[in-house]
């Protein structure tokens, strides 16, 4: 096959253990999925049905990797997340088998724009440039689920220069894994290389440039990114 231009270079995460790397398909982000979190939004936290948001594929950031304080914002947000990644095809997935298609899981960041999110909010409108824009999907090496097993519970943790921010447990989500890639699938087909970042705990807050941001979720180590001024072009 040819094209009038190169074609992009392939998105993907690293795998821990492989050389090999995951190559990403999407990337779809649920919104609101820990009760505090939606409290802290202005929302009711009752167990309404599961809303999503995506993200670019080429979003992607790997741990360690420096993420420049994004244009058109100056609120600029961390949000803890565990991913998951699936590694199989499904559609209309039945609950009870819904763990069969997880490849792995990962610790997450899903790198926000809070003014832009909250002002599309106010006026109805799409979440796109709070949520979709360079560079805004931290992920670290994915661990695959046949090693670390499936991830129920566990402290998930955030910190800004050595600062607790957040501090939950996975446990504590309102939509489980399993809930999540089953309610997902029935909308629409789901195949290797999607990651879903399963929503973040309360203690969201602001990055500034000179920020160092970390992650951790018990069982799944760490993932630390750097805030650096945005350069000019």
């Amino acid at each position: 096959m040819t094209f009038v231009f190169e074609a992009p270079t392939q998105a993907s995460v690293a795998v821990r253990g492989e050389q090999a790397r995951f190559p990403v398909r999407r990337i779809f982000c649920v919104g609101r999925n820990y009760a505090e979190h939606a409290r802290e939004m202005g929302r009711d936290p009752d167990r309404e049905p599961p809303f999503f948001f995506t993200k670019p594929a080429d979003a992607v950031v790997d741990d360690g990797e420096v993420v420049e304080y994004p244009p058109l914002t100056g609120n600029f947000h961390y949000e803890a997340e565990l991913v998951v990644a699936v590694g199989k095809h499904g559609f209309e997935v039945q609950l009870a088998d819904a763990l069969d298609y997880v490849y792995g899981y990962a610790v997450g960041n899903d790198l926000t724009r809070r003014d832009l999110q909250l002002e599309a909010r106010a006026q109805g409108r799409p979440w796109d440039w709070g949520k979709a824009f360079d560079r805004s999907a931290v992920c670290g090496p994915i661990q695959q689920a046949k090693d670390v097993g499936h991830i129920h519970r566990g402290a998930i943790r955030l910190s800004v220069d050595g600062v607790t921010k957040q501090n939950a447990d996975i446990a504590d989500l309102i939509w489980s894994v399993p809930e999540i890639i089953s309610f997902l699938s029935q909308s629409v087909v789901i195949e290797p290389g999607d990651l879903i970042y399963t929503g973040t705990p309360a203690g969201v807050g602001p990055l500034v440039a000179g920020d160092t941001c970390v992650v951790e979720i018990e069982g799944l180590g760490t993932v630390s990114t750097t805030i650096n001024e945005r350069a000019r072009r």
